[in-house]
């Protein structure tokens, strides 16, 4: 076998134009297909990143039972709730942990009632991560003390025509299906772009929804918020042995219609890249095919020296693994320089924004990564295309008989 590869490699490099033809083509496909990998992740990190801090943390932590009422938005306090902060935080991958309260209630002034959820927050604990807060377009933020006064959405004050000091009554289910009812000054309005959640999701503090919900001094969700999406599974992992009986659950489970806006973007990124491999096999196969009519004579003698047809074809299969083995390393070569340089300076999406609900989440720029996180994969399949697409000019080499070969013109 080290015959054969020794025989294989020079080979390659003996016909130097044809050789850097086919692993320009690999290697232009296998970076083309890292750069795309990393825009997309950059566009997974810009937008749906965002989405989850919007929509309320990577992963939400419940007591016992939650799941069965979800959509009720039950008043079921978690035990120890500090402590439960207190174990998220303590996980490498956590940027943020913060106690809630979640209900449902009415929004009414002169225009009407309107549908809400009502949301209770630690303000200062959330700062850091809360995008509503980097989105205040009229107004304040909340503060942990505050008392009658609501934060609310662009979309809920078009809706209501009302602005910053303002006052409108807000209903909501207390602890026992209780319905209490207080009106509240509107102290701030946040614009995020997406006008559905806007007109549905308010907040108070959580000071304020304790003592109006009936809940004192507690809370009925944890929100965890992560350095990086895509790293639930692992930090869900590391907290169930210390939060044990309480229910973890990921965004891909809270938030199913957002899971499934990744899920299409990964089934595009999925097609655009079998059509790119199909179209780089067939110059790959036409390539090698041709290799094998332009060496027909030398196909010849080496069936005259006594080479069998099973090891000229090993011979031609071999070479075509080395060209995709070379292409590959060009390839992601080239796609990590590419990438790097981008990511350093970023796209400008700004204008697309309006494009869809979620993309106005881009915060003008993305930032692809290196692209390396389907490069086992990517580097795997590129691989298998050149050894397919070898197959054949290494059958057709191997049925040449020597005779004709050498007087092949």
């Amino acid at each position: 076998m080290r015959l054969y590869l020794r025989l294989a490699w020079r080979n390659i490099w003996r016909h130097r134009r044809r050789t850097l033809i086919v692993v320009l083509s690999i290697g232009l496909t296998m970076a083309g297909m890292m750069m795309y990998d990393g825009i997309m992740n950059g566009f997974q990190d810009g937008i749906y990143a965002n989405a989850v801090k919007v929509l309320g943390g990577n992963i939400q932590i419940h007591a016992s039972g939650y799941s069965d009422q979800a959509d009720q938005l039950p008043l079921l306090s978690i035990p120890n709730d500090q402590a439960v902060v207190a174990a998220a935080l303590a996980q490498p991958g956590v940027q943020a942990a913060a106690r809630r309260i979640n209900t449902g209630g009415l929004a009414t002034d002169r225009e009407g009632a309107f549908p809400v959820t009502i949301i209770g927050i630690e303000p200062d604990k959330e700062l850091p991560v809360s995008l509503i807060a980097q989105h205040v377009s009229a107004g304040r933020y909340l503060n942990p003390d505050d008392q009658d006064v609501i934060f609310i959405g662009q979309g809920l004050a078009s809706a209501m025509d009302i602005k910053v000091g303002d006052r409108i009554s807000l209903v909501g289910r207390a602890t026992h299906e209780q319905m209490r009812n207080r009106t509240m000054t509107v102290v701030g309005i946040y614009d995020v772009g997406l006008t559905d959640i806007e007109k549905r999701t308010i907040y108070v503090s959580l000071k304020e929804a304790q003592d109006l919900y009936g809940l004192n001094g507690q809370s009925t969700e944890v929100v965890v918020t992560l350095r990086k999406l895509g790293e639930e599974s692992a930090v869900m992992a590391a907290l169930r042995p210390s939060l044990n009986g309480y229910e973890i659950t990921p965004w891909q489970t809270n938030y199913p219609d957002l899971q499934q806006a990744v899920e299409s973007k990964n089934g595009v990124m999925y097609i655009f890249s079998v059509i790119i491999l199909f179209i780089v096999g067939i110059g790959i196969l036409n390539l090698l095919l041709m290799a094998v009519y332009e060496r027909t004579r030398e196909i010849g003698l080496m069936g005259a020296l006594g080479m069998k047809p099973r090891q000229i074809s090993t011979l031609f299969i071999l070479e075509g693994v080395m060209m995709g083995m070379v292409g590959v390393v060009f390839g992601v070569a080239l796609g990590v320089l590419f990438n790097a340089m981008l990511g350093q300076v970023g796209l400008d999406y700004s204008q697309f924004t309006s494009v869809t609900e979620y993309t106005a989440l881009i915060s003008g720029k993305i930032y692809p990564t290196l692209g390396l996180e389907n490069l086992p994969l990517r580097s795997l399949t590129v691989l298998i295309i050149a050894v397919l697409a070898s197959f054949y000019p290494a059958r057709e080499a191997a049925q040449s008989e020597p005779a004709t070969a050498l007087h092949y013109v």
